[in-house]
């Protein structure tokens, strides 16, 4: 697979990912702290696809992804502690 391949689907999977979060983020049901982490995952979402679209530098990519889904970690806990099911 080339390298123009991969930043295609990997750009269309973090479009996917930023309406996800955006969408968690403008839901009344989350309260306002939850809410927010959902703004940092969707603000940071935007920042990776901008990096992605300038260059392909793949240690920086894959640290990207860590951090991404670290902040997703810590923005379904609290959902998850409350018992509510996956954000969709």
């Amino acid at each position: 697979m080339d390298t123009q391949k991969i930043r295609e689907n990997l750009l269309q999977n973090l479009q996917d990912l930023f309406g996800l979060a955006k969408k968690q983020a403008q839901n009344n049901k989350l309260q306002l702290p939850q809410r927010q982490k959902w703004v940092r995952v969707a603000s940071y979402v935007a920042q990776v696809m901008n990096s992605l679209t300038k260059s392909f530098d793949e240690a920086q990519i894959t640290k990207d992804l860590a951090k991404l889904e670290k902040l997703i970690n810590e923005a379904m806990a609290k959902e998850k502690n409350r018992g509510s099911a996956a954000p969709g």
